[in-house]
């Protein structure tokens, strides 16, 4: 590429940030490490040499997109990714099993799915840096869609953005505990009318199912109790061993011989089956050691599997 193929393509990244940050140049800026006003002339310089306005202005702030902006950031957007397959395709070939691996999963998931999979995939690749983020499923669709993760894993919320392709990996119900000797234990089989009755503790509204929960209790006509919220399961635990009340979990992250005091109690047959997903930027070129990760951690996703999935957009592939 020649000077000014390359300062093109720094032009496109700086409107497709921009895009990103809801027109904030400055939040653009910080997250491009530049200055605000490199950012503005550089947008300015390509506005001229296209012939039109991408953004919309009010003074010297940028306020919305124009009709043609709109045409011009979609074609940028497919450049970008395209530049960045092209770099990553060259390290695939070129680095062999070298390499970083980004992996963002809710707590849940990096608790109590995750580990045999990491474990696995560390031996299996030495030399490749992985790196495992938490966050809410809204945090890990964002650090996806924005590169700043290469696979994302998660229950709610990554199968509604666009910007994603998902793949299911496997189902998952919730589970009630309890304390030993609680009296809800000798509810067979457990209601919602009994749940009803008792104080609850589950996840916090973003997480692990949590809609399917108060869908459940809403189909009963029933209000239930929750008196806390937490964004993972080993909190819930905590509290409903202190007593605070029942908790609503998922029920991988029972463990009968480390949870001693909690009792579980099949809830299979009150609340809806959920599916966690994986979650890839649509049109990322994908590195070996990647899909390699993919079917470690979900062994029916092969690589054939995955790029069928790629190719037909993300829609077809079911449990």
């Amino acid at each position: 590429m020649d000077g000014q193929t390359i300062m093109k393509l720094q032009q496109l990244r700086y409107v497709a940030e921009v895009v990103r940050r809801g027109m904030n140049v400055s939040e653009a800026a910080e997250a491009l490490y530049t200055s605000q006003p490199g950012v503005s002339k550089q947008i300015k310089l390509l506005e001229d040499e296209l012939g039109i306005l991408i953004f919309e202005r009010s003074g010297k702030r940028f306020t919305g997109i124009t009709e043609p902006g709109r045409a011009i950031i979609e074609g940028a957007e497919r450049m970008l990714r395209e530049a960045e397959n092209l770099k990553r395709l060259g390290k695939d070939y070129s680095g062999g099993e070298t390499g970083t691996l980004v992996i963002a999963a809710t707590h849940t998931q990096a608790r109590y799915a995750l580990p045999p999979a990491v474990k696995a995939f560390v031996e299996r690749h030495p030399h490749v840096q992985l790196t495992l983020h938490q966050g809410t499923p809204i945090q890990i669709a964002d650090w996806v869609e924005k590169g700043d993760a290469d696979i994302g894993i998660a229950t709610e919320y990554l199968d509604s953005q666009s910007a994603l392709v998902t793949l299911p990996v496997r189902q998952w119900r919730h589970c009630v505990i309890a304390p030993d000797g609680h009296p809800i234990l000798k509810e067979s089989p457990l209601s919602f009318a009994a749940l009803a009755r008792w104080p609850l503790v589950t996840y916090d509204s973003a997480f692990a199912g949590r809609s399917r929960i108060n869908r459940a209790f809403q189909r009963q006509g029933l209000e239930p109790q929750v008196v806390l919220t937490a964004l993972d399961a080993d909190v819930i635990k905590t509290y409903v061993t202190l007593g605070l009340g029942l908790g609503i979990i998922a029920d991988l992250a029972y463990d009968r011989e480390r949870d001693t005091g909690l009792k579980f109690l099949d809830a299979s047959h009150l609340f809806e089956s959920n599916t966690t997903r994986i979650a890839l930027r649509r049109g990322l070129f994908l590195r070996r050691f990647e899909y390699d990760f993919i079917h470690l951690f979900a062994p029916h996703l092969d690589r054939a599997a995955v790029e069928r999935v790629l190719q037909g957009g993300g829609e077809s592939y079911q449990l």
